[in-house]
């Protein structure tokens, strides 16, 4: 693989499409063709109506988003707020970093995102109470299913050679 590589985002095709209702866009994933191993991002287009994801925040893994073309809401801590062309936004671990955007404009709102990638992240959705857990694996469970510590452990001698269980 080349150190350097050039990708034009005017030809490289959507090769990913999301569709969930209300979620829904088209995603190029770039981190493959550039060869990148640190660092995740892709361009995404949001049509009219659609929402980018469920509001989440991640653990682990800082993201920057850059719009490119059109407008949309942004919903994060600090309530919503537009979004238009050329605006960053950036969005930190933890809960004040959580994010959704929503396009509510008649044209498709395209984004520039960017993640470092983390060997192991949680992201946590607080209107669902829902955490994916992805790196050994994909896990997705409720935040109400957790359990305590030993459940189900048993007795830890019978597993050990010499001891009395």
């Amino acid at each position: 693989m080349d150190p350097v590589r050039v990708v034009n985002l005017r030809e490289v095709p959507f090769d990913e499409t999301f569709v969930d209702p209300p979620y829904a866009q088209e995603c190029v994933g770039l981190t493959a063709r550039t060869g990148a191993k640190r660092l995740g991002f892709n361009v995404s287009a949001l049509p009219p109506g659609a929402y980018s994801c469920p509001y989440h925040w991640h653990h682990r893994e800082e993201e920057i988003f850059i719009v490119i073309a059109g407008k949309a809401q942004l919903r994060s801590p600090d309530g919503v707020q537009e979004l238009r062309e050329g605006d960053l936004v950036f969005c930190a671990t933890g809960p004040s970093g959580a994010h959704q955007f929503y396009n509510h404009g008649n044209v498709p709102f395209r984004y520039f995102g960017l993640s470092n990638v983390a060997d192991l992240d949680a992201c946590e959705y607080p209107d669902s109470g829902k955490v994916l857990v992805r790196g050994v694996g994909r896990a997705m469970f409720r935040r109400a299913d957790t359990v305590e510590y030993g459940l189900d452990e048993g007795n830890p001698r019978a597993h050990w050679p010499g001891t009395t269980a």
